[in-house]
């Protein structure tokens, strides 16, 4: 019933444009533990009013499976700023509808009023207690595209088998409900609420247990920029800086408020660097401001640029920062912390492609280091299991910039590590310390960690399969590669197949997934290297790193070696010519 995308299918009957129509009805969007993620537009295979109310209906029918107070506790529903008006479709539009379905059925929503950050979803799930939460985003993507995140009762992303449930209660339901297409019904409905206010208010005062010292905060004369890249972030970036009472950033003005075009850059994704943080540079200088934040479009990643004093800007990595907010995080709970039996309840996370810098942190101090599969649905919910038992888990996070500084939000969270980073480099500078001076403080007292992150992109499934098929029989069949140019393998670790050389019996310890290829090479050297692929881009990703004891202060070399390594990696495990693969473009 949108007049939109149903006069864009009709056109297409007329032209009688039969490739076109298979692009649209040819499949429906997979709905995977991630949700939907999706190019807005007309037909099944795309994200708009029917799809959302599909998949809606679907999720509704599964919950009242799993939750028999489903009627009594309800869902959390936000949405971010994505627009897309030649479909008619818009994150507003989707949760407005995806409301509307559990309000037919008498489930109570919790929709918020007004664009929110991803974090503020499951921090409402947990808070408010709610049986699960949807957040319609689509983060970093291009404009053209949206998604549907999905959160469980505990306040963490969905993991299997929960996706495959809601798909298969997604096609069982296809049939819109009489009232799906009448969003304005909710308005009038005693079963919406709007929590907007509330969680403004609650959240602000849940981060500011991670404020530590607010008498620095309130007399320092760093300077920070805010970029929110034409996102949500800006005033709850804001809202943080003020529960820590300090100054508020200056905000990139071109960049502040919300717009679905992301005019000023090419992709809205802060993992990309410096083409990203240009005007955020430009301001900075102008200000005088020595570090730069940067949120995605969500605001639930987080990427930081500091001024050197050659005056250069140094973006930091996924994994730097990592070790920054790591170190710090833990040096505050020691602070204060004076039971020393209490570190034995202590945990940090992070997933298995990330840099294993927790790891020596955590040996070398005494707490628990654990890693989990990549992506935040799993440092979430072990988490939640280990909090559950009484642990106190202080940190996870992943290479791709996302960050869990604080236990009220089992996700990644850009705002509070925004504000936690600010803290952490107002302490430093009393100190007369910069973050870079400090990351290098933390590499020499625990080991220098170097990491190199990059990847090729493939449109081609069978291209992909064939690559991963010859790692799997490389000197004959069953045979994993026993070196890589001059670099010997002395471990193989295949979390598709299940193999582990590593582990007495052979079998991996982390859950494996024949549904993605993931396979990671442990090298003679003490290097470690992962190739997987991406869950939602046509991407074949590297990770590697190379872990040096503490003493081993000759980082130019070990950054040579490790410069070796990838491109031995590159050469004779991913064959770019061979196989066609598209290089990353800086």
């Amino acid at each position: 019933q949108n007049p939109k995308t149903y006069a864009i299918v009709k056109q297409l009957l007329v032209e009688g444009n039969a490739g076109e129509l298979q692009k649209y009805f040819g499949s429906r969007m997979e709905f995977g533990t991630a949700g939907l993620r999706a190019a807005m537009g007309a037909g099944i295979s795309h994200m708009n009013d029917l799809t959302i109310i599909q998949t809606t209906q679907g999720f509704c029918r599964y919950l009242e499976k799993n939750f028999s107070d489903l009627k009594k506790r309800g869902v959390v529903i936000g949405f971010d700023a994505r627009a897309h008006p030649s479909s008619g479709g818009s994150s507003k539009r989707f949760a407005r509808l995806a409301a509307n379905a559990f309000v037919s059925q008498g489930v109570p929503v919790y929709l918020f009023s007004d664009i929110i950050p991803t974090p503020f979803v499951p921090y409402t799930v947990t808070h408010l207690k709610l049986c699960a939460g949807i957040m319609v985003t689509a983060s970093h993507n291009p404009k053209q595209d949206n998604g549907y995140k999905v959160y469980w009762e505990n306040g963490a992303q969905i993991i299997s088998p929960h996706d495959k449930g809601i798909s298969q209660a997604i096609e069982e339901n296809q049939e819109p409900w009489p009232q799906a297409w009448d969003d304005k019904l909710i308005d009038s409905s005693l079963l919406l609420h709007d929590p907007y206010a509330t969680v403004n208010k609650e959240y602000f005062k849940d981060i500011q247990k991670q404020c530590f010292y607010r008498n620095i905060n309130k007399e320092t004369n760093l300077k920070f920029v805010h970029t929110s890249v034409h996102g949500v972030g800006h005033k709850f970036v804001q809202l943080a800086f003020k529960a820590f009472d300090l100054s508020p950033p200056f905000a990139v003005p071109e960049q502040k408020d919300p717009d679905p075009d992301f005019p000023t850059v090419k992709y809205p994704n802060p993992e990309e660097g410096k083409g990203v943080l240009t005007l955020s540079f430009a301001l900075a200088e102008k200000d005088g401001a020595r570090i730069i934040l940067a949120n995605d479009p969500d605001a639930d990643r987080l990427a930081v640029a500091e001024k050197q004093e050659s005056g250069e800007w140094k973006v930091f990595s996924g994994n730097e920062l990592g070790a920054l907010l790591g170190w710090w995080i833990f040096t505050c709970w020691k602070n204060n912390n004076r039971d020393t039996r209490a570190i034995k309840d202590v945990y940090m996370l992070s997933s298995t492609v990330s840099s294993k810098i927790l790891r020596a942190i955590a040996l070398k101090e005494g707490f628990h280091f654990e890693e989990t599969l990549t992506g935040f649905k799993w440092m979430g919910n072990r988490a939640k299991q280990l909090m559950d038992q009484g642990k106190a888990v202080l940190f996870a996070f992943e290479e791709a910039i996302g960050y869990m500084c604080c236990p009220a939000v089992l996700d990644k969270d850009g705002v509070s590590a925004a504000v936690i980073t600010a803290e952490m480099a107002s302490f430093l500078a009393t100190r007369n310390l910069s973050l870079s001076q400090q990351l290098k403080a933390v590499y020499d007292e625990y080991g220098f960690h170097i990491t190199k992150a990059s990847y090729f992109i493939c449109h081609d499934p069978k291209v992909i399969q064939q690559l991963f098929d010859n790692l799997r029989n490389f000197d004959g069949k069953n045979t994993y590669p026993k070196s890589c140019g001059r670099f010997k393998v002395s471990g193989i670790r295949d979390l598709t197949t299940g193999y582990d050389s590593s582990q007495p019996d052979q079998k991996a310890i982390l859950p494996t997934s024949k549904s993605s290829q993931m396979i990671t090479f442990t090298f003679a050297n003490g290097g470690v290297a992962t190739m997987r692929t991406s869950g939602t881009e046509p991407k074949i990703k590297y990770y590697s790193e190379l872990c040096a004891p503490p003493g081993n202060s000759d980082v130019e070399q070990l950054k040579k070696e490790l410069d070796e390594l990838v491109n031995a990696l590159e050469k004779h495990f991913f064959q770019p010519e061979k196989n066609k693969l598209q290089r990353k473009t800086e």
